[in-house]
């Protein structure tokens, strides 16, 4: 069992920035790749970005290839997302995925654990 917990959501202006934390419970921390994932109102949970398990490789939404970066600690057991350049599009409930299996990063399916979401909102 994996427990994730996201803060670091917010009230951010158009242009502006903020990093969202993932920080999860557990010894296998490093045994699991982990994603992001968004939903705002009225609209399906969309893939926002991934990392491997060892962190090398990086995957990412096309509406915010450039602009957001994901990054993990092992050994602070967390997972980053610092978004750059935000977009009142980008408004949405932020949340956070592990999984321990093979398969498809985008697919929110592919995921075991899910963390309860943090709120950003991006004011125009």
């Amino acid at each position: 069992q994996v427990q994730l917990v996201e803060s670091g959501g917010g009230l951010v202006q158009a242009g502006g920035s903020l990093r969202l934390s993932c920080a999860a419970s557990g010894r296998t921390f490093s045994t699991y790749a982990m994603a992001w994932f968004r939903q705002a109102p009225g609209k399906e949970r969309e893939f926002v970005a991934a990392i491997r398990r060892s962190g090398i490789s990086t995957y990412y939404g096309d509406s915010v290839k450039g602009r957001f970066t994901i990054s993990r600690d092992n050994a602070k057991n967390t997972v980053y997302l610092q978004m750059n350049s935000l977009k009142p599009e980008d408004t949405a409930v932020y949340y956070c995925a592990a999984r321990s299996n093979s398969g498809s990063y985008y697919r929110q399916t592919e995921y075991d654990y899910w963390g309860q979401g943090t709120q950003v909102t991006v004011s125009s």
